[in-house]
């Protein structure tokens, strides 16, 4: 396939904002899951509240956003976990060719222009660019490997998150 089909820039807009505790970058978790309590909201722009209808079904929904605030795009980084680089595919760092972020987020609460969730792991005032409904049909594979991330995690422990910045 030749990458000149494909040199036009793809233009995309934010359908809300995401509003958080997190005003730093360095009081951000590395994961929502590591800080589950904290609650975030999400206020869509008009006309897009009306794409709410039905979400208040799910528990759990994917986040789609933009790293409003990252200063750089690198191919190779070095994950909080790691002392060594890794490729940019295999980490999820904000400095990406196209700063796209993805969250799991938990659905609390469903209001007329937007939600309230829980697992925070954006900044305050982060540009929403779409939201998605997780279904544990589809998107549940306990049997996934996760790469270089599994030694992190071996016998079930969970890395203490308050030491890995």
């Amino acid at each position: 396939m030749d990458s000149s089909q494909f040199s036009t820039e793809i233009k995309i807009k934010p359908i809300g904002l995401i509003r958080t505790p997190y005003i730093q970058p360095k009081d951000i978790p590395i994961q929502g899951v590591f800080k589950q309590e904290t609650v975030g909201e999400v206020t869509l722009f008009p006309p897009y509240p009306e794409g709410l209808k039905d979400i208040a079904g799910f528990s759990y929904l994917y986040l789609l956003f933009y790293f409003h605030l990252s200063p750089k795009e690198t191919l190779v980084g070095k994950p909080y976990l790691e002392t060594e680089d890794h490729g940019i595919f295999s980490i999820r760092s904000p400095h990406r060719p196209n700063h796209i972020g993805l969250s799991v987020v938990e659905l609390l609460e469903v209001g007329d222009d937007g939600f309230k969730f829980k697992g925070v792991d954006m900044l305050d005032n982060t540009p929403l660019l779409d939201i998605k409904p997780y279904v544990t049909y589809f998107d549940n594979r306990s049997e996934g490997k996760n790469g270089w991330l599994d030694k992190h995690f071996r016998d079930g422990d969970i890395p203490d998150s308050t030491i890995l910045k």
